[in-house]
């Protein structure tokens, strides 16, 4: 079976809501939900419905557009989140906004792919296989760790994204993850507990994670544990700029499964 046709068949189990005020826009993405090979799609208009069928149903996936007449994809994320049942369902926004500091809130909550408008098949096929990632989890394999042994302490400011994170981390087969939501409460948690692995956000108040990650190593003379960065604004950032602060790996939000696991098999596995 090739890889078109296997994720095609892994698509046809989820079920979706898709939130958009345009009939038309509704239409043309649902055809384009179809083609990759979603069978289940539920189609409404405003937050208000998404809101009413949230009260009941529990989709695999929210595809929501950014602006309503009554309000934004960020008031339906804090619903979300708010309710127990409904946060751990991925998020994706689909808009054709391009400004940073609209989608940059988007990323922060732990969004699971952005899709500009228009979007490509790519596009699509990438955040359908990061929510399948999330709701089916395989325990990732690694030559020098067992996966469910590894310690690791995200580090983020946002609560949504810390908790997105630690579900992307759960997804491969992490088990242990601690959260800190600053730099100094993390090297609070460091100075007592041994981690294999910290996993940080780079814009954070009071100390950045290139700060962050130089105390690591100079304040608690730790050369060894490896170091992921992950930010909203990585393309505005190189490895080579924080490699000097002692991060080993650096990757862009939203943050996949896929994209883990490949960093991982880099930074652990040598």
């Amino acid at each position: 079976m090739s890889a078109n046709a296997s994720d095609s068949s892994s698509a046809s189990h989820l079920s979706i809501l898709l939130i958009e005020p345009s009939e038309v826009q509704r239409k043309v993405i649902t055809r384009h939900l179809k083609n990759a090979g979603v069978e289940q799609i539920e189609g409404v208009g405003s937050i208000a419905e998404a809101k009413q069928k949230l009260a009941y149903a529990n989709p695999d996936l929210v595809a929501s557009a950014m602006y309503f007449s009554d309000g934004t994809a960020d008031d339906l994320l804090d619903f979300m989140f708010s309710h127990n049942h409904l946060r751990d369902i991925p998020f994706m926004l689909v808009s054709s906004e391009h400004k940073r500091n609209y989608l940059e809130q988007y990323k922060q909550a732990g969004v699971v792919a952005i899709l500009p408008k228009p979007f490509t098949i790519d596009h699509l096929q990438r955040a359908l296989n990061a929510t399948i990632d999330l709701i089916e989890p395989q325990t990732m394999q690694l030559k020098n760790f067992e996966t469910e042994d590894l310690h690791v302490l995200v580090v983020d400011d946002s609560t949504t994204s810390r908790h997105y994170l630690t579900r992307v981390l759960n997804s491969i087969g992490v088990e242990a993850v601690a959260e800190a939501e600053s730099g100094d409460q993390a090297i609070a948690y460091l100075s007592e507990h041994s981690v294999d692995l910290i996993v940080t956000d780079y814009h954070m108040p009071n100390m950045n994670g290139d700060e962050f990650a130089s105390r690591v190593r100079a304040q608690l003379n730790d050369a060894h544990v490896p170091i992921l960065m992950v930010s909203a604004r990585a393309d505005e950032l190189t490895l080579e700029q924080i490699e000097q602060a002692g991060v080993n790996a650096l990757s862009d939000k939203p943050f996949e499964p896929a994209t883990l696991r490949a960093l991982l098999s880099r930074i652990l596995d040598i």
